[in-house]
């Protein structure tokens, strides 16, 4: 991976640049899943902050939980949430965005007085498509793009996963994205593009 393609992994529909990553545990919490399914979305979790070195905890002082999935079936129960609006300003006019591009998924971030991520809100609108993939799929998908702050484009036309030996994996290279972001050198929020070639090196030392 070159420090161009870094870049545009963090740059922006308008051109700017913008990286972020959690200053906190993260505290994952769903709504609206079976039990069953609960242990593959921790497991996600799991897997994505252990490559990241990214430490979770059991309660967050400000907000309880901190990084929210919910699971629906139509984008219209969303408002019928308590309290959800309060949680993400403008809900109703999301709602309605969400349902004329005929979208599946959504995320909402909020950060801190640094810039660095404190609370992450994944929707998904299980249509057919999501549907079909396996529950272990969604998630590392899912995760993989809530622990950093991705461009709005960083995985429109290729996936973060890839599949080895028939198993779906992270590939390579966003794994050592993730890894060389949290080093604990490096600011957890900056809006330099310059940054791009300071993950890069940190990938060639891992190489």
């Amino acid at each position: 991976m070159t420090p161009q393609e870094i870049e545009a992994l963090f740059t922006r529909n308008d051109g700017s640049f913008v990286f972020a990553r959690w200053g906190r545990p993260v505290v994952p919490i769903a709504f609206g899943v079976q039990d069953q399914t609960l242990p593959v979305i921790k497991g996600a979790f799991e897997a994505v902050c252990a490559l990241a070195g990214l430490q979770m905890a059991q309660t967050d002082p400000e907000l309880g939980s901190n990084c929210m999935v919910f699971f629906c079936r139509a984008w219209d129960e969303l408002p019928e949430v308590p309290d959800l609006d309060r949680l993400v300003p403008g809900l109703v006019s999301i709602v309605e965005r969400l349902k004329a591009t005929d979208a599946n998924q959504y995320r909402v971030f909020r950060f801190d007085e640094a810039g660095a991520i404190k609370a992450a809100f994944v929707f998904l609108r299980m249509d057919a498509e999501l549907a079909e993939m396996p529950a272990e799929t969604l998630m590392l998908g899912q995760v993989v793009q809530t622990v950093l702050l991705w461009s709005d484009r960083a995985f429109a036309d290729r996936s973060p996963l890839a599949i080895a030996q028939e198993t779906v994996i992270l590939r390579p290279d966003i794994a050592g994205v993730i890894r060389a972001a949290y080093d604990p050198v490096l600011p957890a929020a900056t809006q330099e593009a310059s940054h791009a070639l300071r993950l890069f090196a940190r990938l060639e030392v891992a190489r």
